[in-house]
């Protein structure tokens, strides 16, 4: 990865990673989301309320996010933790809490002081939401919605051990 960027950020250096454990493993197994996705966008999903009072004037609050993210194509690869995760999700019918993970965000951009290979990063706990199954004959696809809970974590994230630690005093 680069050491310096400048100008305008390509795509391919704000990576995420999602958390493939089971709900309650004693350490986190993250894979880097990309293969075969062309696009991926986190929707902030603001909740904006408007209106206008007596003088003619508008006013407008916006005070919170519900961010979400889908995950369209999901091609299952045997091999992979995450197809692991999302088969059991479908195999199980799983529910409530056997659908939390966690996802990091790292800015490959910003690599972290003192720490090779590592970039500023951050984490949030997220659900896993399988939308269907099956898919056409390009391969079996899984695609899915991850719906984050709001409590981001600022820290470091190592992409060659594929591991976070939160900032001193974040909570974490």
């Amino acid at each position: 990865m680069p050491n310096i960027v400048t100008g305008k950020i390509k795509r391919e250096l704000m990576a995420h990673f999602v958390n493939t454990s089971a709900v309650g493993s004693a350490s986190a197994a993250y894979e880097w989301l990309g293969d075969d996705l062309e696009e991926y966008n986190v929707e902030m999903n603001a909740n904006v309320e408007t209106k206008n009072n007596i003088k003619g004037k508008t006013s407008v609050n916006l005070d919170s996010y519900q961010p979400q993210a889908s995950v369209e194509p999901y091609y299952a690869e045997r091999g992979s933790k995450l197809f692991e995760r999302l088969q059991a999700i479908v195999d199980e019918r799983q529910t409530l809490d056997e659908l939390k993970t966690d996802v990091v965000e790292a800015h490959l951009w910003e690599e972290a002081s003192g720490a090779a290979d590592s970039y500023v990063a951050y984490k949030e706990s997220a659900i896993i939401e399988v939308v269907n199954y099956g898919g056409d004959t390009t391969g079996y696809q899984i695609p899915f919605n991850l719906h984050y809970l709001g409590d981001r974590v600022k820290g470091v994230f190592n992409i060659n051990t594929m591991t976070f630690t939160a900032d001193s005093g974040s909570g974490e």
